[in-house]
Formats: structure tokens, C-alpha cells, sequence
């Protein structure tokens, strides 16, 4: 359940140190987290994954949270069980939602080899066979012997996934449909219908329609929450994971737990027509990403000011569906050199996150990377200074009635006209091309007042009439936003 000026900020990026410290540094950060206003934090993937480098999306046990010595390591990238237990108890005694990153669409790094029959598939047309059925050996016997059944006895086998990417007796990679009864990609109508049926993505491919393995999962869930203390889950890809399974799964989560358990789901498809349909699926049980609105925070960076700025929340949750978006600048998929490469640049990232941190509608998500910058081979610093100052604009200044000036190709702005416990709101004006400005009524409360630029990148000072108008000026290719120049604290 989404609140007024609710933050979620994403803890982690792609290319973090294999140092095993993210949870150490986590609990110590909870107080500051708190002080920005930030009371959600989406955690990266606490599970054994196929090595300690693991960005945690190649899932290998969901039982061990950094435990056992398997696959390498006790500890996970991240850290060890302790620590993550230890991290999220500072969360929540900080008033900060802790919210796991469920990865339940596949599993990798198998214990032992199974012989069974399969189809190679076309990769581009998942429902076109490119063989006769035959036998392949895959690494598909999960026995988690560094765990010897502790928590749970239950081995995955060859039976409980519906495919694979990786024939061991000829070492030949492929999608290979697992043949059996009652085996098969989910129906159509269940996952996203790119490559004509996107039930596989990658690894070993769980079988949503096979009785153990949904039982598996919830025994899986009931231990996990009650081991963790968690109180919302991200769920990964589930546009290629059985939207009935999954709206039976929240559902049931959501009962046992209660509407403060907040989930939300990356279904990652810049469609809006086909994001409704799928929140429609699952009887809007749970929030999903505003991919459209990344998509055009993207374009909008690239095109500079050939981009028409009215045109910004066309066609995204945040203009239909606000309470069930989850709005976002750049995640760890989008960072530069991965699959769904798509970063913002970087003169338009404070024109991004003015756009979902001080609007009414959406729970913004703040990137790690963004934060406190990236590494790798792509690594840049981070924005901290700057969202430091957005973020206390909203916990102190985004309030009230919104009103819209979205009148113009490459200057646009809006008001919050502010409430009882926060009564001088704020006035953006953002431009993309020339410096301009937006003639803006901020209501009669806020007559007389002189605002003030808080980001300072214009020095004018703005006297507000006696109507509550006021023009508010943006320098060129920059964001303002105007508070009160008495209300603001430095």
C-alpha cells in the first residue's frame, strides 16, 4: 500500500564490489536513510547464487541467505545470514519497510546431471520446434548437499521445470522444452507473448503447473518471512512466470500478512495498453515498475531539445494509474552493459527525478547507483548532493494540490499549493532547450512570500503577488524548484 510522499530507494547496483559488505553498510546507513525520508528499501537478491560474485539473479537455493558453504562461499555477495538479518532489523527499527528482491522464475548451477527428453526451440519462436524429440543431459538434480536438508529436504529435479539452456552431452546451448505429462510452456494468456511465448528466459525454468513445486514455494515463503522479519517483496521478470500462479501467490501472501506487506513487480514492457491488461490478470494485487515513464525519461535525455516535454507521461502509469506505479530513473538492469541497457544521461537526470520525487502521483524509487555512484568499467559518481536536496523538497515542501503547466515543447512546470501542516508547497519549472518560464498561481496562502530556488542553479529572488501569481524563471537546459524563502531550511 502506497502512502502520501512514500520513498523507495533501490540498495544496491550492478557492479558492487564481491566484497561481502552491501548488509554491513546497510544497517550502519538505516539512520541517514530515515533522516532523507526514505522509509522503503528494496533489497538486492539475499540468496545462494551461482558463485559469491553473483548479483544474486542466477538463484541457486533459496534457503541459504548466506549460511552454508556452497557454490564457492558461506556468504553471499552481500553478506552473511547475520548480517542480512542485522540489516533488516535496523531498517524496521529506523521506520524503513524492508522489501526482499524475489527471483522465482528460474534456478541455476544444479548439483547433478539428469537424462531426459526434450524439443530444441527456435529462440525467436518459443512454440516452433527445430527437432524431433530426444534425449539431452542437464543439470537439472538440485540436492543443496552444503545444506543437507536443513529447512528444507525438498531436491528439485528435471520434472519440476518446464526448460533449459544447456545440453551437457553434446555441450550445446538452447532453449530445450522438457517433454513429459503435462509439460509445456505456460498458456499464452499467462506470460508475455514475445518470442511467441516468453514462459522461458533463462537457466532451468520452474514449472508453475506442477503441485510440488508450488508447495515448495510456499513452504519456502513461510519460512522465509518468518526467518527474515521482511515486509514486502519486489518479484523479478514475471512477465515470463504464470500470472495465475502469481496472483494466487500475492494473494495468499497478502491475507497471511496483511495490506502494510507491500509488493511490486517488474513486468518490463513499454506498453501501457499491455501493462494494464496484465495488472488486470492479476486483479491489480500488486504495483508494478512505470517502465513507459523510464522509457521516456531515456528519450527524453537523448533527444535533448528535440523532445516534446508535454508529451513526458504519455502514455504511463503515472498519468492512468498512478497508485499502482512504481516510478523509477535507472535500476540495475538499465545501467550501461546490461540486457535492458538504457541509462539516463546525465544532464537530465535532475530533470528525472524532479519529474517523480515532487509530483503527487507514483512511489519514486531512488537508484543506488544514482546515490552513491557506480563502479566497473562504466563507473561514474553519484548524485547525492542534488537528490539530497530533491529528497528533503519532498518530505518538507510536496504537499497539497497539483497543478499542471505542461503547456509547452521544452518548458514546463507545475505547483503544489501545499497543506494545513505544510502550507508554502513549491513551483518547478524544468526547460530542455532555451532558459524560459512558467507564470505559476500558488494560492492565496502564499501571497507576499519571496521564494527562493532551492537546487540554486537560478539566483532570482520571486515575489508572489497579491492573486498568488508569480513567473518563475529556468535557466536553460536546468530544473528549479522554488520554495519559500523563510520556510526552507539550508
Amino acid at each position: 500500500m502506497q502512502k502520501q510522499n512514500d520513498v523507495l530507494m533501490q540498495y544496491f547496483e550492478w557492479y558492487l564490489a564481491d566484497d561481502g559488505s552491501l548488509w554491513k553498510k546497510l544497517a550502519d546507513d538505516a539512520k541517514h536513510l530515515q533522516a532523507l525520508g526514505i522509509n522503503n528499501v528494496w533489497l538486492p537478491p539475499a540468496f545462494k547464487g551461482t558463485g559469491s560474485g553473483d548479483v544474486g539473479y542466477g538463484i541457486y537455493d533459496l534457503f541459504d541467505l548466506g549460511e552454508f558453504d556452497q557454490k564457492g562461499s558461506i556468504r553471499t555477495k552481500y553478506g552473511t545470514k547475520e548480517e542480512y538479518l542485522t540489516a533488516i532489523e535496523e531498517l524496521k527499527n529506523h521506520g524503513i519497510r524492508p522489501i526482499a528482491d524475489l527471483v522465482l522464475n528460474h534456478k541455476a548451477g544444479g548439483d547433478e546431471k539428469e537424462t531426459f527428453k526434450v524439443l530444441k526451440m527456435n529462440p525467436d519462436n518459443r512454440q516452433e520446434a527445430e527437432s524431433e524429440p530426444y534425449d539431452i543431459e542437464g543439470w537439472t538434480h538440485f540436492t543443496f548437499p552444503g545444506r543437507k536438508g536443513k529447512y528444507n529436504d525438498f531436491e528439485w529435479r528435471y520434472y519440476h521445470f518446464s526448460g533449459t539452456d544447456y545440453d551437457a552431452k553434446t555441450e550445446e546451448k538452447g532453449v530445450y522444452l522438457i517433454l513429459g505429462d503435462n509439460k509445456g510452456w505456460a498458456d499464452n494468456q499467462s506470460v508475455d507473448d514475445e518470442k511467441g511465448n516468453f514462459d522461458y528466459l533463462m537457466f532451468c525454468d520452474i514449472d508453475y503447473s506442477h503441485p510440488e513445486v508450488i508447495q515448495n514455494i510456499k513452504d519456502w515463503t513461510r519460512w522465509f518471512i518468518e526467518t527474515t522479519g521482511i515486509q514486502g517483496f519486489r518479484l523479478d521478470a514475471i512477465k515470463h512466470i504464470d500470472s495465475r500462479f502469481i496472483e494466487r501467490f500475492i494473494e495468499s501472501v497478502t491475507e497471511a500478512m496483511g495490506e502494510e506487506f507491500y509488493v511490486f513487480g517488474e513486468y518490463w514492457i513499454a506498453d501501457y495498453d499491455a501493462t494494464i491488461n496484465y495488472l488486470e490478470t492479476i486483479d491489480f494485487e500488486f504495483d508494478l515498475f512505470d517502465v513507459s515513464l523510464h522509457m521516456n525519461l531515456y528519450s527524453a535525455s537523448q533527444q535533448g531539445a528535440a523532445y516534446d516535454l508535454r508529451q513526458i507521461f504519455d502514455n504511463t502509469l503515472m498519468q492512468h494509474n498512478p497508485w499502482n506505479a512504481v516510478t523509477f530513473v535507472d535500476n540495475h538492469d538499465t545501467q550501461r552493459g546490461q540486457s535492458l541497457e538504457s541509462e539516463v544521461e546525465q544532464w537530465f537526470k535532475p530533470h528525472a527525478y524532479g519529474l517523480i520525487l515532487l509530483r503527487e502521483q507514483g512511489l519514486p524509487c531512488v537508484f543506488y547507483g544514482d546515490y552513491y555512484g557506480v563502479g566497473g568499467e562504466n563507473a561514474h559518481s553519484g548524485y547525492q548532493s542534488l537528490l539530497d536536496k530533491l529528497l528533503f523538497i519532498r518530505k518538507h515542501h510536496a504537499y497539497g494540490k497539483q497543478v499542471d503547466y505542461l503547456d509547452h515543447p521544452n518548458c514546463i512546470g507545475w505547483a503544489r499549493l501545499g497543506n494545513d501542516e505544510h502550507p508554502d508547497g513549491l513551483a518547478v519549472v524544468l526547460s530542455n532547450g532555451e532558459a524560459g518560464w512558467k507564470e505559476m498561481n500558488m494560492g492565496p496562502a502564499n501571497a507576499g512570500k519571496i521564494f527562493v530556488d532551492f537546487l540554486q542553479h537560478h539566483d532570482a529572488e520571486i515575489m508572489i503577488n497579491e492573486d498568488g501569481n508569480a513567473t518563475f524563471p529556468v535557466n536553460a537546459g536546468e530544473i528549479s524548484v522554488w520554495v519559500n524563502k523563510e520556510s526552507h531550511l539550508d
